[in-house]
């Protein structure tokens, strides 16, 4: 077994996940980049090891149980270890509560909820054996705030947060710490494509005067997983300029 940390970033082909995914490749850890779209994880997974690291891209369906055990099984049989889990990948279906329909509401459970509930169920196996390990788990500041025409989302992302607290009471005399960044406005190709009109607007919320990078949510993540934060857990860390205090 390497001496090296492992690391598995759920959604992790692209946008934060992707950026959190090269940050820990730098930081000299092997990355496990888990993504629905694996054409995007293998992209994502030369880049890391091209930055010196030995990486594993592999197709995941977080909402099922399967492809996850598969997931997990793959990577203790490469690295025999586990140490970090973040749980990024999310969807959105947005739209008004009146109109929304039953299979965006529990789509959208499915992906952000109920795909952390299942890769930490099968992680935490592995960390507690180890009596070691980090889950940072991916909320938003909409699910502290609430977002018209996100009632789906903004449940998904407040149940992330509960559970993430709840968890880590469980596993923190295990030598485990669980914890969640919730970042705001993140500057991706959704916020790019928006008209100046809206983007300007969208600015004028945040103190900070400016949309966020997924590589400052990268860096929170980084802090969360370190030895600096041992004694840290069942906290959420916002990362959102200013917009929600």
């Amino acid at each position: 077994m390497s001496d090296r940390k492992v690391a598995i970033v759920t959604g992790g082909g692209q946008g934060i996940g992707r950026a959190i995914a090269l940050d820990f490749a730098e930081a000299g850890i092997d990355v496990v980049v888990a993504d629905i779209n694996l054409e995007a994880a293998e992209a994502t997974a030369a880049e890391a090891a091209a930055a010196g690291c030995t990486p594993l891209p592999c197709r995941l369906d977080v909402a099922d149980a399967g492809s996850v055990e598969a997931m997990v099984e793959k990577v203790s049989e490469k690295y025999g270890r586990i140490d970090y889990l973040i749980n990024n990948a999310g969807i959105t279906r947005d739209g008004l509560l009146m109109r929304m329909g039953d299979d965006a509401w529990q789509a959208v459970l499915d992906i952000n909820l109920t795909g952390t509930y299942l890769c930490s169920k099968a992680v935490i196996r592995v960390m507690m054996k180890q009596r070691d390990g980090r889950i940072v788990n991916i909320s938003s500041v909409v699910g502290a705030m609430g977002n018209a025409g996100q009632t789906n989302y903004a449940a998904s992302k407040a149940g992330v947060v509960g559970f993430t607290k709840s968890l880590a009471r469980e596993v923190a005399a295990r030598g485990i710490t669980v914890n969640a960044v919730a970042p705001g406005f993140i500057q991706t190709a959704m916020t790019d494509a928006l008209p100046d009109k809206a983007r300007e607007e969208l600015v004028n919320l945040i103190p900070n005067g400016r949309l966020g990078t997924p590589e400052d949510v990268a860096a929170a993540v980084r802090f969360l997983v370190s030895e600096d934060a041992s004694y840290i857990t069942g906290q959420v860390l916002h990362v959102n300029g200013g917009m929600y205090m």
